[in-house]
């Protein structure tokens, strides 16, 4: 409070030095009008005190005159003269009386006229003192509504800070979480790399007498022709034994695999490039999706469990090896096995 007092006397102190001009300058004024009054006055009074003094010696001559005509009454032309000529000097006396009344007037007016100015002025400083009044109130409140403004954005900062403060910990969490994240799905390829090794080792060493059966990468390829008539997506008994071998393979890496890795086993059906169109498969999409699913419902009824196998079906798009001859046909037809993270 004590800090706003402060404030508010400087604020006031800079419209002080105006106010103290304007009032040194009408003082200034009703001392010179003053002034010129006064000199009227001594003059008025000067004027006034030569006029008796002028009666006073005309009364004297009037009585000199009047003896020397009661003396002399010969002499009654010299003193019609002298009479006239103190006519005369009357005359000049009175209009001396006159001009110097009308001095006194024009002093009177003079002075009325500087009170009227004076009063214009204090009328005048009155406006101006309530106009800066007015303008100190509103200069008051413009600075109550700044420093409130202030405070708002003081407290905005704060809360962007904060904000600023909690999106970078947030930041350093979702860093951490990845990083975490990305060392735990790397142990987990790793760890499913180590299992995807035993299983087709293991499916190897069930298979190692099937010729039409082989490893391709990370993938078990069947031909088509092992497990599916030409055209159909009904198993044949050779292909629904070979299956089993793989589903018994699935059931101990299913025993094996720890519960928080996330496996799948994806069957993917393939055709060769020449078309078909029946009733059933009216393109080779549906048959190598069909074919794929025929694979995944065995494995269901041999005990892999259905959330760790994944069917698709890519038709002839994806061929092994590009070309029209016989064998590159057959070998485009497959179904493929692949051990993957979900």
């Amino acid at each position: 409070m004590s800090r706003g007092r402060a404030r508010r006397a400087a604020q006031y102190g800079e419209f002080w030095p105006g106010y103290v001009d304007v009032l040194s300058t009408l003082l200034l004024v009703f001392i010179f009008l003053l002034s010129i009054f006064m000199l009227a006055q001594y003059f008025v009074s000067q004027e006034s005190s030569g006029k008796d003094a002028a009666l006073r010696r005309l009364t004297r001559q009037i009585a000199e005159l009047t003896n020397l005509l009661s003396l002399e009454k010969g002499k009654g032309k010299t003193v019609e003269d002298d009479l006239s000529a103190m006519h005369a000097t009357l005359a000049t006396l009175r209009d001396e009386n006159a001009r110097l009344s009308g001095l006194v007037a024009g002093s009177e007016d003079a002075m009325r006229g500087s009170q009227a100015r004076v009063s214009a002025l204090t009328s005048d400083l009155d406006e101006q003192t309530k106009l800066s009044n007015e303008a100190l109130a509103k200069v008051d409140l413009l600075n109550q509504q700044l420093l409130a403004l202030r405070r708002q954005i003081a407290a905005l900062n704060e809360v962007l800070e904060a904000s600023e403060r909690k999106d970078q910990e947030a930041q350093d969490r979702i860093k951490d979480l990845g990083q975490r994240l990305n060392a735990a799905l790397a142990r987990q390829v790793q760890e499913l790399q180590r299992y995807r090794s035993d299983f087709f080792g293991r499916l190897r060493e069930l298979l190692k007498d099937r010729k039409d059966i082989r490893v391709v990468g990370d993938r078990f390829v069947f031909q088509s022709e092992v497990l599916f008539p030409s055209g159909q997506a009904q198993m044949t008994p050779e292909g629904l034994a070979a299956i089993d071998h793989l589903a018994t393979a699935i059931v101990e890496l299913e025993r094996t695999i720890p519960k928080e890795i996330g496996w799948a086993l994806q069957v993917d059906g393939h055709t060769d490039s020449r078309p078909i169109s029946s009733f059933q498969f009216p393109s080779n999409w549906e048959l190598s999706t069909a074919r794929a699913i025929s694979v995944v419902r065995y494995l269901i009824s041999r005990g892999v469990p259905a959330s760790r196998l994944v069917a698709a079906g890519y038709g002839e798009f994806q061929p092994l090896e590009e070309g029209a001859g016989e064998e590159i046909l057959r070998r485009n037809r497959r179904i493929e096995l692949k051990l993957t993270n979900r």
